[in-house]
This record gives structure tokens, C-alpha cells and sequence, in this order.
């Protein structure tokens, strides 16, 4: 399997006009241009947009999708489908194949994801470097919350825009 995949975590509500919906999918064409394969969890929203610029940009796309949600099929712009069956292990799958993490705006499922992610980085429950880019500033409250009572947390890097995620994917080494 391909060991240069991102998960990108965010909202399944962004509409495709709205300025959430342009900055995830111009994540996915650089994703894609950089030759990274992008995951996530495959519905609608910044997850639409994330993958459909990646396919537009002739990446592959993965997403994970949970039978439990009633939802049949993943978006059109998913390459592989990877069907779970409960919430647990569809964010089991997102982050054990992901190398690197973007968090994008979202709500409370967005945010067990990171939390999640982040857990099992500071449990050293998945190693090696895998960084966490938060893109904006939605969760910066929370990433300085824990910085601040838990120091010796895992680092999460929070970006200001796609052009800085670029440059740390392209830093890792793979």
C-alpha cells in the first residue's frame, strides 16, 4: 500500500460554493499534485471537495465509509471505498493509513477525530513522524488548551493555508 496517503478530517455540511468548500478542494489538487494519495471519510462537505480535487487533479482518492450511517455509497470523486461497519472503525482505518493529518473546520465529529489522532500519538499507539496540520484557526483554542495543561503533547502544527501544508508534506521523509 501506497505509505504516502494524508487523512483529511472536516465537515460533511460546507457547501460547494462556500469559501470552506474552495480551500478543501484546493488541499486535495495539492495532495494529488504532490503525489500523495488522499483519504478521508468519503461523504459530502470539505470531504467532497478534498476528494474531488484530488481527482481532478489525477490523485488517488480513498474513503472510509460506515455501513452504521445508512449512507450506500461514497462520493463520486472516491477511487476506493473502504466500508467499515461502526464509527470506531472507520476512524480506526482514517488513521492508520494516514502518514500525515490536515484538520480542516468541522464539528463534534471533526473534533474526536483529532482528538483521537492526537491520543494515539502521545500514547506512541502509532509512530514514526506523522504530523497533524490544523488548516485556520477553528481549532487553535483547543490545540492551545491542551498545549498549555498537557506540554509534553504531541505538537500540533496549526497552518494558515494550503501553501504551508504543501511544505511540510514535501519535508517528510518517506
Amino acid at each position: 500500500m501506497n505509505k504516502r496517503i494524508v487523512t483529511v478530517f472536516g465537515s460533511s455540511r460546507a457547501e460547494p460554493l462556500s469559501p470552506l468548500y474552495q480551500r478543501a478542494h484546493l488541499l486535495g489538487r495539492t495532495v494529488a499534485e504532490l503525489g500523495w494519495t488522499l483519504c478521508n471519510g468519503g461523504y459530502g462537505g470539505t470531504m467532497e471537495a478534498a476528494a474531488r480535487g484530488a481527482f481532478e487533479a489525477e490523485g488517488h482518492t480513498i474513503g472510509v465509509i460506515c455501513t452504521r450511517f445508512g449512507r450506500s455509497k461514497a462520493n463520486a470523486f472516491i477511487q476506493q471505498e473502504i466500508p467499515t461497519f461502526d464509527l470506531l472503525q472507520r476512524l480506526n482505518t482514517l488513521i492508520r493509513l494516514g502518514r500525515a493529518y490536515v484538520v480542516l473546520p468541522g464539528g463534534t465529529g471533526t473534533l474526536a477525530e483529532l482528538a483521537l489522532t492526537w491520543e494515539l500519538l502521545n500514547k506512541k499507539l502509532i509512530t514514526g513522524e506523522r504530523p497533524i496540520m490544523v488548516l485556520g484557526d477553528t481549532w487553535r483554542p483547543v490545540v492551545d488548551c491542551i498545549a498549555e495543561t498537557q506540554p509534553s503533547a504531541q505538537a500540533i502544527q496549526v497552518v494558515e493555508d494550503v501553501e504551508t501544508v504543501k511544505e511540510i508534506l514535501n519535508n517528510l521523509d518517506i
